[in-house]
């Protein structure tokens, strides 16, 4: 199979190289400088997460002073 760089340099990759990756909208780069390799990334729970802190009224702030209290919890 072959990609195809285009002048913005962008990939396009064949249908069937990411048949078994269906749903997986970003992928980790790396190089060893001789290879490009893809890994897929599945989505994460953060967004899970955010939601239920709001449902529960926790703000950005409260962690900051949680987690201070944690560092400090020891003096």
């Amino acid at each position: 199979m072959l990609a195809k760089m285009t002048v913005k340099n962008q990939l396009t990759l064949p249908k069937a190289a990411l048949a078994a990756f269906g749903g997986v909208e970003y992928f980790e780069v790396s190089t060893d400088g001789e290879s490009i390799t893809l890994r897929p990334l599945r989505r994460s729970r953060a967004g899970q997460v955010r939601s239920q802190l709001a449902a529960l009224g926790i703000v950005e702030a409260d962690v900051a002073a949680a987690v201070d209290w944690a560092r400090n919890a020891d003096e």
